[in-house]
């Protein structure tokens, strides 16, 4: 085999090689970040069974969270703009419904300068979801 024959194929393997690479990269990082039906994602990089996200009652939520779920009952006044804006569910972590269903309340945390971490996230059906990480988790509200 002449060098240059030899070159063409190291060539050949190099490219081959890095398509590969390419292509397992691209499978991994959409097995951990895309949805799919049956799973729900509760937290960044967790996946859990049908049973959907972990419950947290009323009671167990800290007073804060217990006001803002009463303005949300009453209908405010809310204390920041933001309340009540729509939330987008960009991290894919609640059940997948179209832009506008879900909407999302702060929670204020005592000595946060701003909004802190806190949300209580509602859905068009009524549930309610909160969150003390900013999204990264939730936990369904459960009235009792």
């Amino acid at each position: 085999m002449s060098p240059s024959d030899r070159r063409t194929v190291r060539t050949v393997l190099v490219v081959l090689a890095c398509v590969l690479l390419v292509g397992l990269f691209w499978v991994g990082s959409r097995d951990s970040t895309t949805a799919q039906p049956g799973v729900q994602p509760t937290s960044a990089g967790q996946q859990r069974g049908t049973s959907g996200p972990p419950s947290v009652s009323v009671a167990d939520l800290p007073p804060e969270a217990r006001h803002t779920l009463e303005l949300i009952r009453s209908g405010g006044p809310f204390p920041y703009s933001r309340d009540g804006v729509v939330f987008q569910n960009r991290e894919g972590l609640l059940p997948r419904e179209k832009s506008g269903y879900y909407h999302e309340y702060t929670v204020p945390t005592p000595g946060e300068g701003d909004r802190g971490a806190r949300r209580i996230i509602t859905g068009k059906a009524g549930e309610q979801y909160y969150t003390d990480d900013h999204y990264a988790s939730f936990r369904v509200v459960k009235q009792s």
